[in-house]
């Protein structure tokens, strides 16, 4: 079978898909897909972006013992790269989306098994950008600080998901966000675009460093080189 439906769901931001087929055009490469309100929100064919996130931002670190927040699960590729670096004492996940946790924790996407297994990781059933208003992402223990927060939620800084979303990405939400960070620690950002000029220098108001990386790929489905971009921002 080419295509199949693993889950449909109803969820308080709309219909949310899970597929998997398999692309043709890539001599049967299996793709898992996710769509909300008929829109395709990410899928296994691009990875590096999510990937590069993790990297660039937990190579910005130094010690260990590092406990690291990521935002939004997705299919799971930001955590599963944080979780390969063995200086991860504790990772946690924080989806909005129940559905999105459950597939995981039923093996139903390709990182589902291994996150679960790892007792470092724990999935934190919320919504980030509230959070980050309020306590903290630890659900036990509100008001810790962390090593790492890596953000893969939104499109863009400007291209949001949900219209709540924009007091984050604000001079006073980021502010709040540092709070979180403990010395030392960094903060790093997904973009579906290359990074802003006008974003980089927000963010180096608020934070002691902050740079833009550019990550290109391939796109074999359109034959040319894409990109994503990760924003990095460091506290002493």
């Amino acid at each position: 079978m080419n295509f199949a439906e693993l889950d449909y769901q109803r969820t308080a931001l709309g219909e949310l898909i899970l597929q998997r087929r398999c692309a043709l055009e890539l001599d049967g490469r299996e793709v898992f897909e996710v769509k909300l309100n008929s829109e395709y929100l990410m899928s296994s064919l691009f990875v590096e972006g999510e990937v590069a996130l993790a990297r660039l931002g937990l190579a910005a670190l130094t010690g260990e013992g590092w406990d690291v927040v990521v935002g939004g699960l997705g299919l799971g590729y930001t955590a599963a790269t944080a979780l390969d670096d063995d200086r991860v004492a504790r990772l946690t996940v924080v989806e909005a989306l129940a559905p999105v946790i459950g597939w995981h924790q039923r093996g139903l996407v390709p990182n589902g098994a291994r996150l679960s297994a790892d007792a470092r990781c724990r999935y934190a059933l919320g919504d980030f950008f509230a959070l980050a208003r309020g306590g903290g992402f630890d659900p036990a223990e509100p008001g810790p600080r962390f090593d790492a927060i890596l953000l893969d939620i939104d499109h863009t800084p400007e291209a949001l998901l949900n219209p709540s979303h924009a007091d984050f990405y604000s001079e006073e939400g980021l502010t709040r966000l540092r709070a979180f960070l403990k010395p030392g620690g960094v903060f790093a950002l997904w973009s579906n675009e290359v990074p802003d000029k006008d974003f980089l220098s927000l963010l180096s108001r608020v934070f002691d460093q902050a740079e833009g990386h550019v990550v290109e790929f391939e796109n074999p489905i359109q034959g040319r080189t894409a990109t994503n971009g990760v924003y990095v921002a460091k506290v002493r």
